[in-house]
């Protein structure tokens, strides 16, 4: 479709309401995707959570992107309108993701050739400056067969307190036995309204790593789909976040097995203080063919106030008869015990508390194999408990 045709699309489609089954703890009375500005204006500078030595960095703001020169074998540059896979997996359907359709302006091409592999990470700061003001952004991932790398955004405000809407599609397609991590870190304004579609197709003996760290924005929500397009391929896919204050965050995530002998993992652990509220919503869609798949599931919830609240509905949709699937999903306060026994040593109640929240990630934590990221979330995840 052209860009005219998906602007009409997109002014015929309404906002999604409660009363739509994917939304309905999610409520977006008050916004209006059209209520702000496209101020073309260069974020400034923000401290990044994570310190990388990296292969190739890109900036994206309202203002254009900014992109360092990559290794050889590798293309990390401006994308554009007319390759041919833009858009091949996140469709237009809803009224967000057509919005992000007709009128993204800036956008990266991660093409890496086959076979080869990057030590160094390669690194995407999607930043937000303009108050009031919106940004759309479009990463095109595109791993050919036998490649190995790791892509992290982090995607950040200029100001903590700056209003904005965020709205990122991701496309990620895996080859024929390439091995692609993906890195997502958002650190929002808590004023910021974010929407966020990811999705992957991995292919035959592919493997895909996504990991997604949650830690601002006020309200939207973040879809994550992953296809496993072709027999023996394996993605996983490891969240966390923390929600404080008037916080919403809602997840949306989809596990597709479309061949057989794959195999899908996917654990999401979060804490909430204060009057935050927390969604996920995770499916594992078994196709008919997918014999021998075997996919998990998970979701874990700690509260550390009596006024915060988390709501996790995860679904099976089982089309074949010789696979594995399971689920949970909890629902946990802080163990008065195991924080009465670490204040009996001495510790005041905020330290303890960072202690019992600390093993509560940890797990998590140690599905992340890039060290530096694997302790910016662990340190992002601290530095949210009160006198922390």
């Amino acid at each position: 479709m052209t860009r005219p045709e998906l602007l009409e699309r997109y002014r015929a489609l309404p906002l999604p309401t409660t009363r739509d089954e994917h939304w309905r703890f999610t409520d977006l009375r008050g916004f209006d995707p059209d209520g702000w500005s496209s101020d073309a204006a260069r974020a400034d500078a923000v401290e990044s959570m994570v310190e990388l030595d990296v292969a190739a960095s890109a900036t994206i703001d309202e203002s254009g992107i900014r992109v360092d020169a990559a290794p050889e074998g590798v293309r990390f540059e401006a994308l554009t309108d007319d390759h041919p896979l833009l858009g091949s997996l996140v469709q237009p359907d809803d009224k967000l993701r057509a919005h992000n359709a007709a009128v993204w302006g800036h956008g990266l091409l991660v093409h890496v050739s086959a076979d080869v592999e990057l030590e160094k990470p390669l690194y995407v700061r999607v930043a937000n400056g303009v108050p009031g003001g919106s940004l759309f952004w479009r990463v095109l991932v595109v791993a050919e067969p036998g490649s190995r790398f790791t892509l992290v955004q982090e995607l950040t405000s200029a100001d903590p307190e700056l209003e904005s809407y965020a709205n990122g599609v991701v496309e990620v397609i895996v080859r024929d036995r390439a091995k692609a991590e993906i890195v997502n870190l958002q650190r929002l304004s808590s004023k910021a309204w974010l929407f966020a579609s990811c999705h992957a197709r991995v292919d035959r003996d592919a493997e895909l790593d996504w990991v997604e760290g949650g830690f601002g924005s006020a309200r939207g929500k973040v879809w994550i789909q992953n296809d496993l397009a072709g027999r023996g391929a394996t993605s996983r896919v490891t969240g966390a976040y923390f929600a404080d204050g008037s916080q919403h965050l809602d997840y949306d995530t989809y596990q597709l097995h479309a061949a057989p002998d794959t195999t899908s993992d996917f654990a999401f652990k979060g804490a909430l203080r204060d009057r935050a509220a927390t969604v996920w919503r995770g499916m594992i869609h078994v196709e008919e063919g997918a014999q021998r798949t075997n996919a998990y599931q998970e979701n874990r919830n700690l509260l550390l106030s009596k006024t915060a609240s988390a709501n996790s509905i995860p679904g099976l949709e089982i089309l074949a008869n010789d696979v594995r699937c399971t689920h949970g999903a909890t629902l946990s306060q802080v163990d008065r015990e195991q924080l009465f026994y670490l204040m009996t040593r001495g510790l005041p109640r905020a330290l303890a508390e960072r202690h019992i929240v600390r093993g509560f990630f940890q797990d998590v934590l140690d599905r992340i194999a890039l060290e530096p990221v694997r302790e910016a979330v662990g340190n992002a995840l601290e530095a949210r408990i009160p006198g922390a």
